[in-house]
């Protein structure tokens, strides 16, 4: 299979505390997660023409030609999670990192690698729930929406 270098914006997602809600309601929250992707965020991926490269258990990565496209996916997906789950006490509701990079990724059939995606990653680990979205070095400028606050790293 041949490879295919291209520019892509990389945006990476992940539950914060997964392990602690795992702990504390497995069934529960596996049933809150995959309600969550139905519901929200594989629409929203979609609505900004992106597509989703994999899954893991708590989290996800997709692509998009467009930095702006994914900015916006994940400004507004973070302002759906805002009023999900009312009943829930804070540190019971399902929130995501975020991170966003724009950089050189490899593609390989229908999965991607490199740098792109690393740094994206790595953006994602160093974020916090519902305040941020971070985008990596290579991003170009942005111009923000209020009230959404982004943090450049790099």
């Amino acid at each position: 299979m041949a490879s295919t270098p291209r520019l892509a914006a990389i945006l990476a997602a992940d539950v914060a505390g997964y392990s602690r809600l795992m702990e504390a309601d497995e069934e529960g929250t596996l049933e809150r997660l995959k309600a969550l992707r139905r519901e929200v965020i594989d629409p929203k991926i979609k609505e900004h023409r992106g597509r989703i490269v994999k899954t893991t258990g708590d989290g996800l990565l997709a692509e998009f030609a467009s930095v702006v496209d994914a900015v916006r996916c994940a400004a507004e997906v973070q302002r759906s999670m805002r009023d999900r789950e009312p009943d829930l006490l804070d540190e019971r509701r399902i929130r995501f990192r975020i991170g966003i990079n724009l950089g050189d990724v490899i593609a390989e059939g229908d999965d991607i690698f490199g740098d792109g995606v690393n740094v994206a990653a790595r953006l994602e680990g160093v974020g916090r729930t519902r305040r941020y979205l971070h985008l990596g070095h290579r991003s170009r400028p942005y111009r923000r929406p209020a009230p959404l606050r982004l943090r450049r790293h790099g």
